[in-house]
């Protein structure tokens, strides 16, 4: 005959501190559990509910600038430190953790329309409507970390002249060139005075200049004639042409697949396009009710953070046709840069109102060192929202953002404005030949066409 007997080691359920709890097995048997489900979902249902109570995204403001913010750059080489410039031409470094100024790079005699820091974080180039192109030398890390820094100032490494006015400038990720955008795509090298390559393709201002981190020899630019440029420095002309229907004000490559950029454009809406295949776009990002100024993907490349001309800062899923968040405050104005931080934890929005400000990249996250008991219930409650966010209870709190009241009018009014054209579309097609008319979707209806 055989005797079932339960057999449990003593080791196995002796607590070691008097603190921790009491070890508890338990039988997943889906006969033995029937509310299992139910039980499942209400937890979802107050995890979202507890998301929303915990979300908190603004830490603070960095004040100091007299002028609007009008350019921001990371430096790779310190977590904390970003760069910031407006537009009395003042450059400031910034030690977030500590929300001051570091060091200022006083020089430009106009407004600083563009940043940018070398690979190695040593060396910071700006340039602006003075028509000079500014290297400076960056201050370590280690004199950075110390508590008794002065406001101290740096000059000038070199100063290099322009014909014209320069409105955008971005470093290679490898290499010592630098790209500045004004009347031409100008190259530099930081030992010459002169630009060793220059491009040019019509008219018109360029207005933001991007290298692509994983090829460092092509670049992406947009200028004022709406058009969206491909550069290849190993050829002596331009790639390729994209020409829209409206502006792009910027441009950034997702740092995780380098052949995918997104454009933020003058129409409210941001476009992610293949460099390989740009007669339309990947995925349209909607929900700005005003132009979008500035743009920046996270260093995950999940996802990318934008600023517009609507006083709001929103985040948007790579692949995402609408925001996931949305921040805002009543003073911050128009919102002109934009940046993640480093290690994709926060994002810093300089705007017209002179202050940069400091925000959560996840509105309710903890700060600070998290138990490990912490850490895995948050990571449960994110796996409960993840497994139920179809269902409507669940995603409607989700997905629910109070809005500054002229924001949500004038996202009234567009959604009005975009359903009655819908309709007028409809009707046009209906009431001529059949095939006459043929409806373009989203994604290839703001382009207007493509030149080699």
């Amino acid at each position: 005959m055989k005797v079932k007997v339960i057999s449990r080691s003593t080791d196995e359920f002796t607590r070691e501190r008097s603190q921790d709890l009491q070890r508890v097995f338990h039988n997943f048997d889906p006969n033995l559990r029937t509310q299992e489900k139910a039980v499942e979902y209400q937890r979802a249902l107050n995890a979202a509910k507890l998301d929303k109570i915990f979300a908190r995204p603004f830490i603070g403001a960095m004040d100091g600038h007299i002028d609007a913010i009008s350019s921001m750059a990371k430096n790779p080489n310190y977590l904390k430190g970003i760069f910031s410039a407006s537009m009395d031409g003042d450059i400031r470094l910034w030690d977030i953790a500590n929300r001051r100024t570091v060091c200022r790079f006083p020089g430009h005699q106009g407004a600083v329309r563009g940043l940018t820091a070398s690979t190695d974080g040593s060396t910071l180039v700006s340039c602006g409507t003075d028509c000079t192109v500014r290297l400076w030398n960056v201050p370590v890390a280690t004199i950075m970390e110390s508590d008794n820094l002065s406001d101290c100032s740096s000059e000038p490494r070199a100063v290099y002249m322009g014909e014209n006015a320069f409105w955008a400038v971005d470093h290679q990720w490898n290499g010592d060139l630098f790209a500045t955008a004004g009347a031409q795509v100008d190259i530099w090298n930081h030992n010459r005075s002169q630009p060793v390559n220059s491009f040019k393709w019509g008219t018109d201002s360029v207005i933001s200049v991007r290298f692509n981190p994983g090829e460092p020899n092509l670049l992406v630019t947009s200028a004022s004639d709406r058009s969206i440029i491909l550069y290849d420095l190993r050829v002596s002309s331009p790639a390729r042409k994209l020409i829209m229907r409206t502006k792009t004000n910027s441009i950034s490559w997702n740092p995780m697949e380098p052949m995918n950029f997104t454009a933020a454009n003058e129409d409210c809406n941001c476009y992610s396009y293949d460099a390989r295949k740009l007669d339309e776009a990947k995925c349209v990002h909607k929900d700005h009710v005003s132009a979008v100024m500035d743009i920046d993907f996270s260093p995950t490349g999940r996802e990318f953070v934008t600023g517009s001309y609507d006083r709001t800062v929103r985040i948007f899923q790579y692949n995402g046709g609408h925001s996931r968040e949305i921040y805002h405050t009543k003073r911050m104005q128009r919102v002109f840069c934009v940046k993640f931080s480093c290690d994709a934890s926060y994002v810093i929005s300089g705007s017209d109102d002179t202050n940069l400000r400091l925000w959560k990249a996840k509105a309710s996250e903890q700060l600070g060192v998290l138990l490990p008991r912490e850490q895995k219930r948050h990571e449960y409650n994110e796996a409960l929202k993840n497994r139920y966010k179809h269902l409507p209870e669940v995603k409607r709190i989700v997905r629910h953002r109070h809005l500054p009241r002229p924001i949500y009018k004038a996202g009234v009014l567009r959604r009005v404005m975009i359903e009655s054209e819908r309709k007028k579309d409809q009707r046009r097609k209906a009431h001529s030949a059949l095939g006459s008319i043929v409806t373009e979707p989203m994604r290839k209806r703001r382009i207007i066409k493509e030149v080699d």
